[in-house]
């Protein structure tokens, strides 16, 4: 956005070249800045300041400052503390949209490496040598869980999922040396995972945990020989509908089964073919 006003710069008339060098000097400052001080700080009316964003191809300057803040900031408010009750469909679509992708670019920049290693690296041990890899969250992160066990039983590993309480304490209970168990949570404060947590680890599974870094989840994934893959982000996990935290969760759980399918090499090949050609059968013909 900065770069298209940028080569738009020589186009401008005098009086909006001039509240555009204020908007490159300090995006940020523009962006939360009232009509009234842009057009002191530039030197030109308030009209002006107007005019300059439609020149841009804005509608205005909400709709300017709207779309700048989620190209300038370093994180975008959630969402749900950002919409506003007449917000138009327009509006919505930005806020979501921006929120959205401030926080995969944060997790992109913030994500470990070497803890994503570590993680792929016990799949595959536990894969590779039939080992149980078990995925458990509950409420919105049960969800994530089930994809994450859609997508890695198509590996051919011994993979299953869990939401339920109960079942996952007699998951844990069953679990062994060699298997995983790769937990979701946003909170990082359910109770039912920090029992099934607890109960894997002393039965010597290994666990890979995605959760906020700092909650009683996250630090069971640093003690010896657990990996914790850190999912922050803006939300608050005690809202009714949390997206975010589900999207970084399931961009994670495509990142390890790709790191997992890469390393078990072509003999998935075949095997993917093979869905693949069954399950044409279940579709309608073009």
């Amino acid at each position: 956005m900065l770069e298209r006003i940028k080569a738009a710069l020589p186009a401008l008339p005098p009086a909006e070249q001039r509240v555009a060098k204020l908007l490159l000097v300090d995006p940020r400052a523009f962006a939360s800045l009232p009509v009234s001080e842009l057009a002191d700080r530039a030197e030109v009316s308030k009209p002006t300041v107007v005019r300059f964003c439609r020149s841009v191809g804005y509608d205005g300057l909400a709709d300017f400052k709207l779309k700048l803040a989620g190209s300038v900031n370093e994180g975008v408010p959630f969402v749900h503390r950002a919409v506003e009750v007449d917000d138009k469909p327009a509006d919505l679509i930005v806020k979501v949209v921006d929120n959205a992708v401030a926080a995969l670019l944060h997790y992109r920049n913030d994500a470990s490496g070497h803890a994503v290693e570590r993680a792929i690296q016990a799949l595959c041990h536990a894969g590779e040598n039939g080992r149980r890899i078990e995925f458990w969250g509950v409420g919105n992160s049960g969800i994530v869980a089930q994809d994450a066990h859609h997508k890695f039983f198509r590996l051919g590993v011994h993979s299953g999922w869990c939401s339920d309480g109960h079942v996952l304490l007699m998951s844990a209970t069953m679990m062994g040396a060699g298997d995983c168990a790769v937990l979701f949570s946003n909170s990082g404060r359910s109770r039912d995972l920090l029992d099934a947590a607890e109960t894997a680890r002393k039965k010597g599974a290994t666990l890979i945990i995605l959760t906020a870094s700092g909650s009683p989840l996250a630090q069971i994934g640093q003690s010896a020989g657990q990996v914790l893959l850190a999912v922050d982000h803006p939300e608050d996990f005690e809202r009714y509908s949390p997206m975010v935290s589900r999207l970084l969760q399931l961009v994670a759980v495509d990142i390890l089964t790709t790191g997992v399918a890469l390393r078990m090499g072509d003999r998935l090949r075949p095997v993917l073919q093979e869905i693949k050609r069954n399950l044409r059968s279940k579709r309608y013909a073009s």
